[in-house]
């Protein structure tokens, strides 16, 4: 390996390890205290080392954002096998979302608002979106509605996109309202709760007329002994 080789690669090692220390430390404190200093304590280098990385906060939390949301997106993909219902695919979006980020509010509020600076452009999305994590899950959840209407789950009357929007904008004002309360009032599975009654909700009133709506329960968070 050449110089400039184990140097590129040295530094997407130190990359990864920033990355990496600031989720732990987004998870052990918050994302409000999280400081550049703190994350650069864990990581074990000097503050100019990480502010060399990343030139803001907000971007390495971008960042971190976009790493978490691709990995979403191929967590689930890895999960639809061929030969699915777009009812079954729905569950194994909200399965795949509560295995991944049900039980960590502050990563979930981080990603989720990360998502909703991308809202407006979700609405009008164009060929320069189609790589992000917002772009791909609207895609996928319009695929998936299309597909129930071919089956003849869903309303042929829907429009699919204005559904897939509408969802992911419902889910980030949630989040956005959840990102309000003060961190020792929260409690995840609060959260994950109105989310699920949300997309129930949404289920119920796009499924064609005589359709059993108890197979559009979704299964609920996972609460802690502690938490009433």
């Amino acid at each position: 390996m050449g110089i400039t080789e184990r140097k590129e690669r040295e530094k997407g090692e130190r990359k990864a390890l920033i990355m990496r220390c600031a989720g732990e430390l987004i998870l052990e404190l918050g994302v409000e205290k999280v400081s550049m200093m703190d994350i650069a304590r864990k990581a074990e280098l000097s503050k100019a080392t990480i502010y060399l990385y990343f030139p803001s906060k907000e971007l390495l939390f971008e960042e971190i954002c976009l790493k978490s949301g691709n990995d979403f997106i191929d967590y689930i993909q890895e999960k639809m096998t061929p030969g699915l219902s777009a009812l079954e695919m729905m569950k194994l979006l909200w399965v795949s979302y509560l295995e991944m980020f049900g039980e960590s509010e502050d990563m979930m509020i981080l990603m989720f608002n990360n998502i909703r600076s991308y809202l407006e452009s979700a609405f009008f999305f164009g060929k320069e979106k189609e790589n992000i994590p917002p772009y791909i899950l609207y895609v996928l959840l319009k695929d998936i509605l299309e597909q129930g209407v071919a089956e003849g789950v869903f309303e042929p009357s829907i429009n699919p996109g204005m559904v897939s929007r509408t969802i992911i904008a419902l889910f980030s004002y949630i989040i956005e309202s959840a990102a309000r309360i003060p961190k020792e009032a929260r409690k995840s599975h609060v959260t994950t709760d109105e989310m699920k009654n949300i997309f129930e909700i949404m289920l119920r009133g796009i499924v064609r007329e005589g359709f059993d709506r108890s197979r559009l329960t979704l299964p609920g968070s996972i609460r802690p002994n502690h938490e009433e």
